[in-house]
């Protein structure tokens, strides 16, 4: 892979130049958590949910956070469309304020820990993508079943070999972006609308010839609430990689 010039002078990685984005649909037992491990961070992050119209007032809630909070941003979608359009509609919507430097990708159930934050925007001193792996040395999962981390550690394996890609994990979600990497991606082109959103990212960040980082990271089961996994999110796993394969 390669990247910028070494000549080119990059912005350094900084929290208050960074917006966190936490889609979420019916993630209100956990919002305020969430929002307050994130805005708690040393350096003035900000963060940006992007609710899908959430049944159980999700989005009402983000907005009475938002009330006293300048660095809580929210953005209110009609309906459920899935992860990918979600994230697409908060990256434009970011890559609107000239401020902004640098763009994370976080769960909101906690699955990611908010703490590691700070050491995937460090890992952007030398990328231009830094993804939270679980599956590089020093990373892993916890509360998963044998068949769930099976599935999960063959799936990753699969995705790399249809698509020569040396991204060890994929499908994590777990993500902070250089802005200029992001502005190298057609967002107009992306196909993918659910999970395999974050396969589809990756792979576009790797032909556009971004520096990606791998950052281990431990991820945990959902504190509470039901896991978005589905049999249709398995099936479009098998599928998606050899639709994106045009891409290489």
């Amino acid at each position: 892979m390669s990247g910028p010039p070494a000549t080119e002078k990059l912005p350094q990685p900084d929290p208050g130049k960074t917006v966190v984005v936490i889609p979420t649909y019916n993630e209100r037992e956990l919002l305020p958590q969430i929002v307050e491990a994130v805005l708690a961070l040393d350096g003035a992050w900000n963060a940006l949910i992007v609710d899908d119209n959430s049944p159980d007032g999700t989005g009402d809630l983000a907005d009475e956070l938002a009330t006293d909070e300048p660095r809580l941003t929210i953005l209110h979608r009609p309906q459920k469309e899935g992860l990918g359009p979600a994230y697409l509609a908060a990256f434009q919507k970011i890559l609107g304020r000239s401020e902004i430097e640098f763009i994370g990708q976080i769960d909101a159930d906690f699955s990611h820990d908010p703490a590691d934050l700070p050491r995937l925007l460090a890992a952007l001193e030398s990328a231009d993508l830094a993804i939270g792996s679980r599956y590089i040395q020093g990373g892993g999962t916890q509360g998963w079943d044998f068949r769930r981390r099976i599935l999960s550690q063959w799936g990753n394996a699969y995705v790399r070999l249809v698509l020569g890609a040396n991204i060890h994990d994929m499908t994590a979600g777990f993500r902070i972006w250089r802005r200029a990497a992001l502005e190298t991606i057609d967002l107009a082109a992306v196909e993918t609308r659910g999970y395999g959103f974050q396969i589809e990212m990756a792979l576009r960040a790797l032909t556009a010839d971004c520096r990606v980082a791998e950052v281990p990271i431990l991820f945990t089961e959902r504190r509470a609430g039901q896991s978005k996994m589905s049999g249709s999110i398995v099936a479009e796993a098998l599928v998606l990689p050899w639709r994106l394969r045009k891409l290489r």
